[in-house]
């Protein structure tokens, strides 16, 4: 497995391979012997390592060829589970195994992921569809030995995968219907989307991401943690989305503001803000003044209604502001083809 870095997020398989790779290449077919084999698509800089590049495999291409027949990506499913490996005797007699090089302890099951019906923290796995798990997380498909993922990363939203476990030494099966792990999103970049986002009295807001953290490089530490940990702290169940004040537009309204900047919303006249979607309605509910609750300690933030209608087509025509909230990530409708042009 190696990490795809047109995400940040995922990883599947990927082949390495002599030939150089440089920027513009990646798309482009790997050949051998007159037939393509797999798609050239990344490698390390010259400072890292020289003639070091690596191909996405034809099983990949294969999957995501099957995907979109439909006309739809649905992406990859994931078991949202992290394990160790078994590899220790003493460790192996404890937990009840036999001596014949088999499981991996589960240590973590995601909350969001349709494991969490039938898995939990230190559970063994043996097999997945009926394929022996080794103590080094390694099975064996299509006579080759592949990391255990492996077998999940062929199946498809609402796929079935059969799981062996042994649980407080006791041998049981489980069926898992798989799916995507939404926390993940997070701390993977998003293409051919528009920002999400809400501007009211200057004040930008808008949902953590990957983008948005190399985008502002906030040096926050509480928004760095969120991000960070977003997904293995289970962050994601009060907070499916972490709303921080991102950027201030300088007027009148919201002067002395600037300490607030990278801080996460909290709440917004008691009420708790877990979506973007939630602030939205909060500034658009009946009220005299907006107080902003940051979380962690410190004084709120407060915008007076009154104060921020008057500036509002101010800002908005200082800064260029076309609207003022955008809640919805789906990329604008494509304009029809002048045919006449072609």
């Amino acid at each position: 497995f190696q990490l795809y870095t047109h995400s940040s997020i995922d990883q599947h398989l990927a082949i390495q391979i002599s030939a150089q790779i440089n920027p513009g290449n990646s798309g482009g077919p790997v050949m051998q012997n007159g037939k393509v084999v797999g798609v050239a698509f990344q490698g390390y800089s010259g400072d890292v390592a020289q003639g070091v590049a690596y191909m996405i495999p034809t099983p990949v291409i294969t999957r995501f060829l099957k995907d979109v027949t439909d006309g739809r990506y649905d992406k990859y499913v994931d078991l949202g589970i992290t394990y160790s490996k078994l590899q220790n005797p003493a460790q192996r007699r404890f937990l009840g195994l036999q001596d014949d090089d088999r499981g991996v302890l589960v240590n973590t099951v995601i909350a969001a992921s349709t494991s969490a019906k039938a898995l939990r923290s230190g559970d063994v796995l043996l097999a997945i569809d009926d394929h022996p798990i080794a103590s080094d997380s390694f099975v064996e498909l299509e006579g080759e030995r592949v990391e255990m993922p492996e077998v999940v990363e062929r199946k498809f939203k609402g796929d079935i995968v059969k799981l062996d476990i042994l649980r407080d030494k006791q041998p049981l099966t489980a069926n898992v219907e798989l799916g995507p792990v939404w926390p993940f999103s997070i701390q993977g970049h998003n293409y051919d989307v528009r920002p999400r986002y809400v501007v009211y009295g200057g004040l930008l807001f808008q949902p953590l991401s990957l983008d948005l953290i190399q985008a502002y490089q906030p040096q926050d530490l509480r928004l760095r943690h969120y991000f960070d940990f977003y997904v293995m702290e289970q962050i994601y169940l009060k907070h499916p989305e972490v709303i921080v004040l991102t950027n201030i537009l300088p007027d009148a309204i919201n002067t002395y503001l600037q300490p607030f900047r990278a801080q996460i919303v909290n709440e917004v006249n008691g009420e708790k803000i877990r979506t973007l979607d939630d602030l939205a309605k909060a500034f658009a509910a009946p009220a005299d003044r907006f107080v902003v609750r940051m979380i962690g300690e410190g004084p709120p933030l407060v915008l007076d209604r009154q104060e921020v209608e008057a500036a509002r087509e101010r800002i908005k025509k200082r800064y260029n502001v076309v609207t003022e909230q955008n809640l919805n990530a789906a990329p604008p409708a494509k304009p029809p083809i002048d045919e006449s042009q072609i």
